[in-house]
Order: C-alpha cells, then sequence, then structure tokens
C-alpha cells in the first residue's frame, strides 16, 4: 500500500525537465503564503506577547519554530528564484517542510484542539493544485502520519489524556483535501490541454491564412480604425511601391494617400464603387475594393488590390491567341502575291509613264512596302517567345545604340542623351531590347521637338529590389490622354505610315523577356519605361 502511494512521487523525482514558467510561478506565490503565516506568528509573539491558545504549552518552542519557519520559506524563496533544485523536489520538500513546521507549532499549542493543524490543509490543497495531483495523497499520508505521531506523542510520553477522534477527522480531511485537489487538479490539466490544442488549432489556421494571404496574386492590406497598417502581403509592395519607412510604424495615409482618401469615402457610403486608379510609384494601373473587418464595426477594413492591367493582358492574350494563329498563316499566304504585285509595280516604274501613271505606280509601291512590313511584323510577332537573354552592361549597349540608330535615322548625334544613374547589369535579349529602343526612339523623335537633347534615355534602379529601370522620355506634347488606354493596343496607330504593331510588339518582346513596358504619364513629354531584372542572367 505504501509502496502504491509512494510511486507517483519517486517517479516524479527522476524527472530532470524543467516545467513551464507558471509551475514556477505558483510555486513562487505558495511560498509567499508560507512566509506571509510564518511571519505572522512571529510578529503576533513579539508584538501582542503571546496570542492565547498559540504557544499555550510551550512558548519558547512555539516561537523559536516560527522563526526557524520564516527562515526555511526565505531559503525556499531563494531556491525558487535560481530554480535549483529540481521543482518537484522542492515542492516535496516544501509540502513535508510545512507538515514538520505546522505540527510543531501545533503541539507547542496544545495539540490539536488549537486548530492551527488546520493549516495543513490549505498547504496540502495548494501542493496538489501545484502538481497536478501527482502527489496529492503522497502529502496526506506524510500530513496525517505527522498529525498522529504528534498525538501519539502526548499520549505516550506526555501522558496527556486526549482524545485520537480529532486526529483521526484532521487526517481524514487531509485526504479528502488531496482528493478534491487531485480531481480540480485533473480537470485543470484537461482544461490546459484543451486550450493547448485550441491555441495549436488556432495558430495552425493563422499560418494557413497568413501563407494564402501571402501567395494570393491581388495585394492585401488590413488597415485598423485610425488608419495604420496592420499586416500586408509581398504582392502590394509590387503594385504600390516600397513603403516610406517600417510596416510596423506606418499608416495608410503616409503610405498611399490617394488609397486613405477612397477608405474614408468608402466608410461613409459602403456602397461606393470606385474606378481603377493608377499608382504614379509603380505605374500600375490598379482596381480597389474594401471589406470590414467585422460586419457590425465601423472601423478597420481589409483593402483588396488588383491588377487591371494584369487583367487586361490575360484577356488580351485570350483574344489574340487565335487571330494570331490565323494571321500568321494569312501572312505567309500574301507574301509571295505581294512580293509579285512589288515586284511587278518595280518594272513598270522603269518604264516611261505620265504624270498621273507615276503617282499611281509610287502609290502601288508605297502600300505595297507597308504591306510588306505589316507582314513582317506579324511573323516576327510569333517568333517573341524565342528570347536568349544574356547579361548586358546597359552603358556600353546603349552608347552603341544611340550611334546606330543616329546613323540610320538621320538623328543629330546631339539629339538624343544618355543619363546613367545605375551602372547594374540587366538580363535581357540582346536584339529584343534593340528592337524594342529602336521602336521607342523613333517615336520619341517622331513626336519631339527635334532638336537637342530631344530625346533623353535615363538609367536608374527602381524602388523594387534587382529591377533596372530604362526611361526614354521626349520633349514633344506627349500623348492624349484618351488615346492613352489605346497605345498597346495591335493596329492602333496615329501616324499614316505606320503598322500599329510596334508598340504590342514591343511590350510582348519585353514580357518574353521577364521585363515590362508601360507609358508613364508625365507632363510635359512622353515617357515610355521598361523595367527589367537587374543582375546576371
Amino acid at each position: 500500500m505504501m509502496r502504491k502511494i509512494l510511486a507517483p512521487f519517486l517517479t516524479d523525482l527522476k524527472r530532470t525537465v524543467s516545467p513551464p514558467e507558471p509551475y514556477w510561478r505558483s510555486l513562487h506565490y505558495f511560498n509567499l503564503y508560507r512566509l506571509i503565516v510564518s511571519g505572522f506568528f512571529v510578529v503576533s509573539f513579539l508584538v501582542l506577547d503571546r496570542i492565547p491558545v498559540y504557544g499555550a504549552d510551550d512558548p519558547r518552542l512555539f516561537f523559536g519554530v516560527s522563526v526557524v519557519y520564516v527562515f526555511f520559506a526565505i531559503l525556499m524563496a531563494i531556491a525558487v528564484r535560481v530554480r535549483w533544485p529540481a521543482f518537484i523536489m522542492q515542492l516535496s520538500v516544501q509540502s513535508i517542510g510545512d507538515a514538520a513546521f505546522i505540527v510543531l507549532l501545533m503541539h507547542a499549542s496544545g495539540g490539536v484542539k488549537s486548530g492551527i493543524g488546520m493549516l495543513l490543509v490549505v498547504s496540502l490543497a495548494a501542493s496538489s493544485l501545484i502538481s497536478k495531483g501527482r502527489q496529492a495523497m503522497f502529502f496526506a499520508a506524510v500530513a496525517a502520519i505527522a498529525v498522529l505521531l504528534e498525538q501519539s506523542f502526548r499520549l505516550f510520553v506526555l501522558d496527556v489524556k486526549e482524545d485520537y477522534f480529532q486526529a483521526a477527522m484532521l487526517g481524514m480531511g487531509f485526504f479528502a483535501t488531496a482528493g478534491l485537489g487531485y480531481y480540480l487538479a485533473k480537470q485543470v490539466v484537461a482544461s490546459e490541454r484543451l486550450v493547448e490544442q485550441k491555441s495549436i488549432d488556432l495558430e495552425n489556421l493563422a499560418q494557413v491564412n497568413e501563407l494564402v494571404i501571402h501567395e494570393m496574386q491581388d495585394g492585401v492590406l488590413v488597415v485598423d480604425g485610425i488608419g495604420r497598417v496592420r499586416t500586408h502581403n509581398a504582392r502590394c509592395e509590387g503594385l504600390l511601391g516600397p513603403p516610406p519607412r517600417i510596416w510596423s510604424d506606418l499608416r495608410l495615409n503616409d503610405y498611399a494617400p490617394a488609397l486613405a482618401e477612397r477608405m474614408t469615402r468608402w466608410n461613409n457610403d459602403r456602397n461606393t464603387i470606385f474606378p481603377p486608379m493608377r499608382v504614379r510609384v509603380t505605374g500600375k494601373e490598379v482596381s480597389t475594393r474594401f471589406s470590414p473587418i467585422d460586419a457590425g464595426s465601423d472601423v478597420g477594413a481589409v483593402i483588396f488590390l488588383e491588377d487591371v492591367s494584369l487583367q487586361q493582358a490575360q484577356a488580351q492574350q485570350i483574344k489574340l491567341a487565335a487571330l494570331g494563329r490565323l494571321t500568321a498563316n494569312i501572312a505567309h499566304e500574301i507574301r509571295n502575291p505581294l512580293s509579285a504585285i512589288g515586284h511587278a509595280t518595280q518594272l513598270l516604274q522603269e518604264e516611261e509613264h505620265d504624270k498621273t501613271e507615276v503617282r499611281l505606280l509610287q502609290i502601288i509601291r508605297d502600300n505595297t512596302l507597308r504591306l510588306d512590313r505589316i507582314v513582317q511584323d506579324v511573323l516576327q510577332l510569333n517568333r517573341r517567345d524565342r528570347a536568349q537573354r544574356e547579361t548586358i552592361q546597359p552603358e556600353v549597349f546603349l552608347r552603341a545604340f544611340i550611334e546606330q540608330i543616329c546613323l540610320a535615322e538621320k538623328i543629330p548625334a546631339r539629339g538624343i542623351s544618355l543619363e546613367m544613374e545605375s551602372a547594374q547589369a540587366i538580363c535581357f535579349d540582346r536584339a529584343h531590347l534593340h528592337q524594342v529602343l529602336w521602336n521607342l526612339c523613333v517615336n520619341a523623335w517622331r513626336h519631339s521637338r527635334q532638336a537637342e537633347g530631344s530625346i533623353r534615355i535615363y538609367v536608374s534602379a527602381a524602388h523594387l529590389e534587382n529591377v533596372v529601370q530604362i526611361d526614354v522620355i521626349d520633349d514633344g506634347p506627349g500623348v492624349d490622354k484618351a488615346l492613352v488606354a489605346q497605345l498597346f493596343e495591335p493596329f492602333f496607330t496615329t501616324f499614316s505610315g505606320g503598322t500599329g504593331l510596334g508598340l504590342y510588339i514591343a511590350r510582348e518582346i519585353c514580357e518574353a523577356n521577364g521585363a515590362s513596358l508601360d507609358y508613364i504619364e508625365v507632363a510635359p513629354g512622353g515617357q515610355f519605361r521598361i523595367c527589367c531584372k537587374g543582375g546576371s542572367c
């Protein structure tokens, strides 16, 4: 029987793993209670000159035990603070020490009838809860044995005739308290396990939510009622640009004033529908959607940001996929008869004709050449994905490019200027980059004042990491706002001799190289921006 009672105690003594911090905190408060009780006995004995009953039989023993009890509590407080010895050892020493000191105080005060033995009930209850019921019965057995030994000493040694009934009842109270403490401790353990499981589930759910948010193609911003950005995903920086300071202390009005203004309007009217807005930093066209954090709350919102240009590009790709295959087949079929018409026209122009016939033949020749350029552009469009990227040093490449285009297009040597803010290498197909810049510079020169420095090629590092920007800027009137949305549509042109495929093909080539081409609305002049990958390929 005794072996069964001691088994949990002996098992726990073998444990060397330190328990969590709340266990030590509970042990600290338990020892604080012990210090208060022992200190009360010392103070009451000194100040009140021995309270009746307490220390009635042996005042010197009562005072001495109280003082030693205080030092014991202080020693245990130090042990708890330094976390040595092990937790279960400290709890056992404290509980056994309580039984010894309280029984001695009870003996000095006249035995069980003094009522001091009831303090052991509190000590047993506390130790049972702190140990989660593992040593409850052991501590109860120690306390009961101590009380019975004290009662036997009074009977057989001091020859004090007292009934064992009160001692037996007190011992039963110890076991009842231990049993109740054991039951409550089991309930606490079960509750802790449930809370721990729920916390794990909530943590897993939070991690899943965070993963989903960060992997979303749309930007997500969570903003509280005072406009502070609580969380975001990486896509936000791609759409809105990097923040001016760390996210933890960022307000929406400082990061994106236009978005903050929309949120204010949305708070006033939840049914407001906003058109897409263009972000100046990134040049992206973004649609915004607001959702309240709590359906019944007026503060805080989740802001969803969607790249409209990406949607338009996807729709355009789908729409033009079939058209591309069709035009490629038609181009191959047209090229042969077109070549025959052009050759025949050239032969006819070598003969003598009147002015009217010469003018008509020239019209045929010019339109034949224009159709041939369209056929070449269509065939080239189908080869846009054959990009062979290489590492290019932009300054060397651009200086050679400027020299070539000035000679070929009869542009003055100083008509194009180069400004290098960043010398970082870029990853691009050399022939593709040459074609894109050629198209942009020819258009820029056509619409510029055609003076010295009318075209600026400006190379800089983008706000985004490892991205290089190449801007082609002219000093002309710029693009009419009504026409900006159509700039990159196929067959759209404002030049009578153009095919309408130049900018469309340029953007397609950029995308094939993992880059982007956008028109930046500035005043005055026109500005096209190539954003490409920096560094080695």
